[in-house]
């Protein structure tokens, strides 16, 4: 059953109507003059823990929100893969883009799945190539912190604290999986651990 969007500014041709294309098993955007599909995907997110410095002296570097979602608190460099482009690749855009910092990622770090915003994001561990960091204009300032420094009480998005936890779990190893997201009662024993 097709049924016309209803939005005054629906385009006239195009894909405007909504209905289950032949073959397919769920609702989709589509035009009813040449069958095509507008697919809506999931976004893809990539980052970084990015750090400098080895042991009890290494430090992670976090960005402060000058952006919303989450305005005034702290995230990791990270933002939506663009068209053409690597994960590896995006991962390094956007630490230049929010930190001016240059990376060499490593290794991928976690896998994290967000069905809730259609997103799914991909978090390296890198190196920084050199400690010099500066806002770029998505930040209102960038640091690089100690663990026992980090602002956990204004971290952004769980994802930033999944993340941490894992980089902390698994540093000096280089024999691991990608993490994924942790199993509910641990996500929160995480937050009342702050």
């Amino acid at each position: 059953m097709a049924e016309e969007i209803p939005d005054d500014d629906a385009p006239e041709k195009g894909p405007r109507v909504r209905a289950v294309p032949p073959g397919d098993d769920r609702e989709r955007l589509l035009c009813p003059d040449c069958g095509f599909v507008a697919y809506r995907n999931p976004l893809i997110v990539v980052g970084a823990v990015a750090t400098w410095g080895e042991g009890e002296d290494e430090r992670i570097l976090m960005c402060r929100r000058a952006i919303e979602p989450r305005r005034g608190y702290w995230t990791l460099p990270a933002g939506f893969m663009e068209e053409r482009e690597t994960t590896v690749a995006g991962a390094m855009r956007e630490a230049w883009e929010e930190a001016r910092a240059r990376i060499a990622v490593e290794s991928l770090l976690a896998v994290y799945d967000i069905p809730r915003i259609s997103q799914v994001q991909l978090i390296f561990r890198a190196r920084l190539v050199d400690p010099e960091v500066a806002a770029g204009p998505e930040s209102l300032e960038v640091a690089l912190f100690r663990w026992a420094e980090i602002p956990w009480r204004d971290i952004a998005f769980p994802t930033v604290r999944w993340a941490l936890r894992e980089h902390r779990d698994r540093r000096g190893r280089t024999d691991f999986a990608p993490a994924v997201n942790p199993a509910p009662d641990v996500a929160a024993r995480w937050e009342t651990m702050l």
